[in-house]
């Protein structure tokens, strides 16, 4: 793999967990430039955007200029890996801040979570926020048929567009734990907190070839 196709564009709104994200992906082999900049936006090769913390707060660091050219790069082809708020921000609406406004590039809404039952080990009642190991299962290039990531969330994306969900998981409830459409792969689970998993996501994510 060259110099050039290991670039990545960290992408900085603010939020929490860049560090992390950004150590994850320099161990899978990325040079990892960090930047919230419309400039170094616009020339990234590829695009993560992570984020723990409110829709309101990352819909608001997207409004304008910044968002614009994030759509237009998505649209254009580029590699992009969304998590967390990085995949809840492509919908429309999240019901955590009604008022705010997603990117819409996919159709549909952010909803809370909501688990029936109780946790097969302890008999606890499901909890929100949703934490711990879960498996996946789902089918695409950066994902394995079945495998175990880690969650840490209380709301989910409902996509309204068939076959935009790719992986599934549960919760008391199926939970959409990644959505896809070419060049774009986003998840609701962390790769960075996922250990080996999460370090074959990422390294596969580098490949060329994989959308």
């Amino acid at each position: 793999m060259t110099a050039a196709r290991r670039e990545v564009l960290l992408l900085d709104l603010g939020l929490g967990n860049l560090r992390s994200v950004a150590r994850a992906l320099e161990r899978a082999g990325a040079v990892v430039d960090v930047s919230g900049r419309v400039e170094a936006l616009r020339r990234a090769p590829r695009l993560v955007v992570p984020g723990q913390g409110a829709f309101r707060d990352c819909a608001s660091a997207l409004e304008g200029e910044l968002g614009e050219a994030l759509l237009a790069r998505l649209r254009s082809g580029v590699p992009y890996l969304g998590i967390c708020l990085g995949m809840q921000v492509l919908f429309e609406t999240s019901a955590e801040a009604p008022a705010a406004r997603g990117l819409g590039l996919f159709p549909g809404q952010v909803v809370r979570l909501n688990p029936q039952g109780v946790d097969a080990l302890s008999g606890a009642p499901l909890k929100v926020p949703h934490m711990g190991w879960n498996e996946v299962v789902g089918s695409h290039p950066l994902l394995p048929a079945r495998e175990h990531f880690y969650f840490v969330h209380s709301y989910q994306v409902a996509p309204t567009e068939p076959g935009l969900t790719i992986a599934t998981a549960e919760h008391g409830e199926r939970i959409c734990a990644a959505v896809a459409r070419d060049n774009v792969f986003a998840c609701q689970f962390h790769p960075e907190k996922s250990a080996d998993a999460g370090a074959r996501l990422l390294e596969r994510f580098l490949e060329s070839g994989w959308s």
